[in-house]
């Protein structure tokens, strides 16, 4: 991951964001650590390193509200009851569960997927799925940046970690909902 920031710079750091707003659990936190040790170094800017990972959880977003629209994911065994917390959430709070969903570690990456089912409004889901992906990008960025000479001791150790237990995450959110 790291690698195609090295080689591709902001385009890499778009590139890798996109499958993480697309239902891939792709670890972003390592993506936007990454991306800050990037502009410590002044390989890109702050505000860049933000619009474009900000832009790749936007594409992602999309392509995953596009699937939720198209009913698609309701005939994949067990995704219905899988993402029934996320549709409970779009439910009971409507558009500010996106913007609450993009902060938070695993809801962010699946969000999008009922409030496409529920046809939520397509202009604000935009500009609240923007807000809620750039506070989450500048924040990890921003430590990405103030780590910035650790990044090589803790890089190659954080990212298995983060995307181990990302994996495990996912595994038992599946499970418990299967058994509800």
């Amino acid at each position: 991951m790291t690698e195609l920031i090295r080689q591709f710079g902001l385009l890499g750091v778009f590139a890798l964001m996109v499958p993480e707003s697309a239902c891939i659990p792709v670890p972003s936190e390592v993506t936007l650590l990454f991306s800050g040790f990037a502009v410590s170094r002044g390989w890109m800017t702050f505000p860049a390193a933000v619009a474009a990972a900000t832009a790749g959880n936007l594409v992602g977003s999309l392509l995953a509200y596009t699937l939720g629209a198209s009913r698609v994911v309701e005939h994949i065994p067990g995704a219905r009851v899988a993402l029934g917390r996320f549709t409970q959430m779009i439910d009971e709070q409507g558009l500010r569960a996106v913007f609450v969903a993009r902060l938070l570690p695993l809801a962010r990456t699946f969000v999008s997927l009922p409030a496409g089912a529920r046809r939520l409004p397509l202009t604000p889901f935009v500009a609240l799925t923007i807000a809620g992906c750039a506070i989450w990008a500048a924040a990890f960025i921003l430590v990405g940046l103030l780590a910035g000479s650790a990044w090589g001791a803790v890089s190659g150790i954080a990212g298995k970690l983060l995307l181990g237990a990302g994996i495990v995450v996912v595994v038992v959110s599946v499970k418990r909902a299967a058994r509800s």
